[in-house]
């Protein structure tokens, strides 16, 4: 293995295996007994398989957490465990290998051992050493199941993994994508006195997370909504696990976790909920350095030459077989942060978050909180270095953050582009407060939104965030997306909205006439058609297509199949295939398929679950989100998109909620009765209700044990 190996293969691996948890050397657990019976908790399955977990402390209901969630995705779990301990090349070869080098080039475990007992709470400490020991008495019941290197993990692990996490968020893999380029991807910024150039105009986004909450004022009967609906990989490292905590601490959360997480990512308490979308902001930089012609291991910095830190990396690989071999890759390290020497430069990263270990202690914050001054208080903290949060509570509050750890930068540079890497001018040092990011707190129009979209267009009226108020260079972005637009047009054109509105809205499966899609359509009906009867064909059947997805759709297929590789290349990207040759190829496909173009969308559309094959409305940037594959047969299987919702209702008296989840509570076992089971509820739009009191969950009990006891 060479940095070739890790430049060829560093962005295949990055996203899907930076998950949670990583330590530092393997131990054998015969000789380090973790004792259950030093947690005092319950889980409580319900007939879902839900697990409610029932601790007397915040660390035993940690403990129980973690417990139920490595008996449905061990294996997804130990992966995460691999990642971020800069060990999975050794499990599964050199192809891994990029993501145990990034470990060692973001000093990720540095950081993690010098600020553990300084940085985070006693409490959070102690429920991450929880979520440790129950990986670990997990692995000492079920060695069969274990891999090598893995166990025992410590609470290190469990905050190893969101250090390596957060920044993958607002997208620091693109930055490390494109130094792995063979060429130079962008200018090196010189400074300028106009600060006229325009900032981040990116592409239509066409996957990420909804979010609407609407106040008293906007619903028809006085109660607060908010729909928690982030979209996720169906199968995998990121994909959501549902899960409930209660302690007799006061921690009582519903939500959803990623794997190694010992508390609700985002969900609901009894007082307040909140959701996530991913946002995109500048959070990233890159620095050219100016390297010494006689010693390239110093770099020029306000007109001195500087030593690089410099260090060796152990990679071990596996080979074939038993074989392996440890390699040393040097790794480096500026002022300014990691430092990689490519053919077309030597760079330095610097990142938002750099260096911050307090991830989970701002997330365990919000799940305690018990008002809107609590969780805003939580928000200060300012560790979650990205993403969105859409807010609502039981006293009528709606809020919307665009969240962001932004740099404080120099003005007069292009901060989209390279910086010179010689000056202390371009080196960021601090972060601007929270209370002066983009924000919007009951607005006066009733209800909020964010699908992934400007937040300057958050609601309707006076109260959105006004872009000359933030500097260009915080990279804010300005885009819409379909479900945004679709968003406004539907909330902000009822002033009136019941509950059953709110759910029809967040499964509304329409492409907006202003939106990408509905101009593409345009664009292929403008153009002369081959003579080639199939082709006619298809254009008829998409003249009458009114841009909605529903299952019984007839002229779904031929628009969503035709559009949906041109926005999937707008979002990672790359240079759209052209239009007219996408459309006769499905044209021909779906005539192969099935016989004739106006086939229903839901024949093509499909949810796949082991033996379980559904037809399924929505579609790729549609508010019912499900993005497929290319097409197979003439057929898609959804991948992505809609996953766990949460649809969550508040008044004086308290919260009521509805969740689904695509598939079910079991995400690796097809034995279980709820590897799938969820399924049939969700293609049909429907939910299912959430226990919170344990009177209920025991009326819908499938089981009762304590960990290590089932």
């Amino acid at each position: 293995m060479r940095k070739a190996v890790i430049a060829a293969t560093i962005c295949l691996v990055l996203i899907g295996l930076a998950v949670m948890p990583g330590c530092t050397e393997t131990v054998d657990m015969s000789n380090k007994p973790t004792p259950a019976r030093e947690y005092d908790v319950r889980i409580l399955r319900d007939k879902w398989g839900v697990p409610h977990i029932f601790g007397k402390t915040d660390a035993d209901a940690a403990y129980g957490l973690a417990y139920a969630h490595a008996e449905d995705d061990f294996a997804t779990i130990q992966d995460s465990l691999l990642a971020s301990r800069g060990k999975l090349s050794a499990v599964y070869g050199r192809d891994s290998a990029p993501i145990d080098y990034m470990v060692h080039l973001f000093r990720i475990w540095d950081d993690v051992n010098e600020k553990y007992e300084t940085d985070l709470s006693p409490e959070v400490r102690a429920i991450c050493q929880a979520a440790a020991d129950a990986g670990n008495r997990y692995a000492e019941l079920h060695p069969d199941e274990v891999k090598p290197g893995v166990y025992p993990i410590t609470g290190k692990d469990i905050v190893a993994g969101f250090v390596q996490k957060a920044p993958l968020f607002y997208g620091l893999d693109g930055t490390l994508k494109d130094l792995m380029k063979p060429e130079r991807q962008h200018e090196v910024s010189t400074k300028k006195t106009d600060q006229a150039f325009n900032r981040f105009l990116m592409p239509d986004l066409p996957i990420g997370s909804n979010t609407f909450a609407v106040a008293p004022s906007r619903s028809a009967d006085g109660k607060t909504r908010l729909a928690i609906n982030s979209h996720q990989p169906w199968e995998g490292p990121v994909a959501w696990y549902e899960a409930h905590v209660h302690s007799e601490e006061g921690w009582d959360m519903v939500g959803s976790v990623f794997p190694g997480a010992p508390v609700i990512l985002h969900g609901h308490n009894r007082y307040l909920g909140w959701a996530h979308t991913v946002n995109s902001p500048d959070l990233a930089d890159v620095y050219v350095l100016d390297i010494n012609p006689d010693d390239p291991y110093q770099y020029k910095f306000d007109g001195e030459w500087r030593d690089l830190e410099v260090r060796a990396a152990p990679i071990k690989v596996k080979l074939w077989g038993p074989i392996s071999w440890t390699f040393k890759e040097e790794v480096l390290w500026s002022i300014h942060g990691p430092v990689m020497r490519t053919d077309h430069g030597t760079y330095a990263i610097r990142y938002a978050g750099m260096g911050d270990v307090r991830q989970v202690e701002q997330w365990y914050r919000m799940n305690k909180a018990r008002n809107l001054e609590e969780w805003r208080d939580a928000m200060r903290i300012q560790a979650i270095p990205s993403l969105n949060c859409g807010y609502a509570d039981r006293e009528g509050n709606i809020y919307y953050v665009y969240n962001a750890l932004f740099p404080k930068r120099a003005e007069g540079y292009d901060w989209t582009q390279y910086l010179p890497g010689d000056t202390s001018e371009t080196l960021w040092t601090e972060y601007l407060p929270f209370d002066k990011i983009p924000q919007v707190l009951n607005p006066a129009s009733g209800f909020l939104q964010n699908c992934n979209s400007s937040p300057y267009r958050t609601t309707i009226g006076p109260d959105n965030p006004k872009p000359e108020d933030f500097s260009p260079t915080l990279g804010i972005e300005t885009k819409m997306t379909n479900r945004s637009l679709r968003s406004l047009e539907l909330f902000g054109g009822d002033d009136s909205i019941t509950g059953e509105e709110f759910f029809e809205y967040k499964y509304d499966m329409a492409y907006s006439k202003d939106s990408k899609v509905a101009k593409l359509v345009t664009e292929i009906l403008a153009t002369d058609m081959p003579d080639d009867p199939v082709v006619q064909e298809a254009a008829q059947v998409l003249a009458k297509w009114d841009l909605r997805t529903n299952p019984e759709n007839t002229g779904a297929a031929i628009g969503v199949l035709t559009v949906q590789p041109v926005l999937t290349a707008a979002f990672s990207g790359k240079t759209p295939p052209d239009t007219m040759e996408t459309f006769i190829t499905i044209a021909h496909e779906l005539k192969n398929a099935h016989g004739r173009i106006d086939v229903e969308w839901s024949k093509v559309n499909r949810l796949r679950r082991g033996d379980v094959d559904l037809g399924i409305g929505g579609g790729p940037d549609i508010l019912h989100a499900v993005y497929g594959g290319d097409p197979v047969d003439g057929c898609v299987t959804g991948r992505a998109g809609d996953c766990y919702i949460l649809m969550v209702t508040f008044d004086k008296d308290g919260v009521t909620s509805k969740s689904i989840h695509q598939y079910g509570s079991a995400t690796l076992d097809e034995t279980s009765s709820h590897y799938a089971d969820q399924a049939f509820l969700f293609v049909e739009r429907k939910m299912k209700p959430v226990w919170m009191d344990e009177a209920d969950i025991r009326a819908n009990l499938e089981s009762e044990y304590r960990p290590g006891q089932e």
